[in-house]
């Protein structure tokens, strides 16, 4: 995350570690995780902007249904990133 400016990181459990969201909230930002089920002291998160987090997944999964998308066909980066919009705006029109 060096180099990279944000205000919130959203990620699932398996993100859960202290010395992570110490870092996220050292840098200014809020750490979107849900904490491990084990631990004694739960931490709370912001569920609302968690949820959020379903639909970006599922977006993806619905692009990589192309296979130019999935294997990262193209051999340029302007070649792909041309072909992910091409299949965004073909799942955003279904």
């Amino acid at each position: 995350m060096e180099g990279y400016d944000f205000d919130a990181v959203i990620g699932d459990k398996g993100y859960d570690s202290k010395k992570l969201v110490d870092y996220i909230e050292r840098r200014g930002a809020l750490a979107v995780i849900p904490p491990r089920s084990n631990l004694k002291e739960q931490r709370p998160f912001d569920e609302h902007l968690y949820q959020e987090r379903n639909l970006v997944e599922r977006f993806n999964n619905r692009i990589k249904q192309f296979r130019r998308v999935a294997t990262r066909y193209e051999k340029t980066a302007r070649n792909f990133l041309a072909f992910v919009h091409l299949a965004a705006i073909t799942v955003l029109l279904l």
